[in-house]
């Protein structure tokens, strides 16, 4: 009697390890056949549009951190060219304006807005693919500059989009 309690257990413990299998605790759903990713260099092109600057070193930090959250995120293989799954774009929007005014018609406090075009081009299934903006921002009281606040502003940013994008690519939410 015993023996068979025992070998039920280890039966039903079997069938849970193997249904947790297909589960992602990251929520990627990673098409068939697909082992590698690319991500292109997103040049920092913000610059180029009024109200916008250019945050040197925002691109390699951008591109870095898309690499890192897909590796972390995934079992899936980053190389430089001919990957499974191609992400590429610019960063097309880093400003700062103000968001509420004082009495006295002055900034309350200023928002750091950031924006990404991204391409994702999936390899092994093109109805997948898309050109998407994303973009999110941080807002910091107006008697503090961007200089004061950029390293917790850019944590934010650089986490809550690259993991838009993935989401939109991979976990399809």
């Amino acid at each position: 009697m015993k023996n068979n309690i025992f070998h039920l257990i280890i039966f039903i413990n079997s069938l849970l390890f193997i249904g947790c299998g297909i589960y992602s605790f990251t929520g990627a759903a990673i098409p068939v056949g697909t082992k590698t990713f690319q991500v292109d260099y997103f040049e920092n092109v913000a610059g180029n549009k009024p109200g916008s600057t250019v945050e040197p070193g925002l691109d390699r930090d951008f591109t870095l951190a898309l690499q890192d959250l897909i590796l972390n995120q995934t079992n899936l293989s980053l190389v430089k060219n001919d990957g499974d799954l191609i992400y590429s774009g610019q960063i097309t929007t880093y400003r700062v304006s103000p968001m509420s005014a004082t009495a006295e018609n002055t900034a309350s406090q200023n928002r750091l807005t950031m924006g990404v075009s991204v391409n994702y081009t999936n390899t092994k299934n093109d109805e997948d693919s898309f050109n998407q903006s994303f973009s999110f921002f941080y807002d910091f009281p107006a008697d503090l500059q961007v200089f004061d606040v950029k390293s917790d502003a850019h944590k934010v940013l650089l986490d809550r989009i690259t993991q838009d994008i993935f989401n939109a690519s991979l976990a399809k939410w």
